[in-house]
């Protein structure tokens, strides 16, 4: 049983533009909510407003207009989601790679993945080719 409902909720979802970091901002947010508005009457209508409006954003088929809504929420909070991935040069939401090491050539500035533990190795830039020694 449920394999069928697993492939109906499937079959609707389709085409619909689902969670995002906006969407995972707003859950967080209507959650808290929730709590402080077991205390403070006043937030019962605001919070069943953001509720309905996480819904509407999560079973939304416009993607440009939900696509552009993230677009500006990354770039308002860029800010204090700077270098908070693995590799702690922007390299995005990456996990941390133990195996590599992230060299920057000094010539283009372009970054370049050599694997750990070989020493002293001299890396080759795939940009602009000049040659330089590191340590990994």
């Amino acid at each position: 049983m449920s394999g069928r409902f697993r492939d109906k909720m499937a079959n609707f979802m389709a085409g619909r533009y689902g969670m995002d970091e906006f969407g995972k901002f707003i859950n967080i947010l209507l959650f808290v909510m929730i709590i402080v508005s077991f205390f403070v009457r006043f937030l019962f209508l605001p919070t069943l407003l953001l509720l309905i409006y996480s819904y509407f954003r999560i079973l939304s088929r416009n993607y440009p207009a939900r696509n552009r809504e993230n677009q500006w929420y990354l770039n308002a909070t860029r800010m204090f989601r700077k270098n908070r991935s693995g590799y702690g040069n922007g390299a995005g939401t990456r996990q941390r790679d133990t195996a590599h090491r992230i060299f920057k050539c000094p010539n283009c500035s372009q970054k370049i993945r050599v694997p750990k533990g070989k020493g002293k190795i001299c890396i080759r830039c795939p940009k602009c080719r000049i040659e330089f020694i590191k340590r990994t």
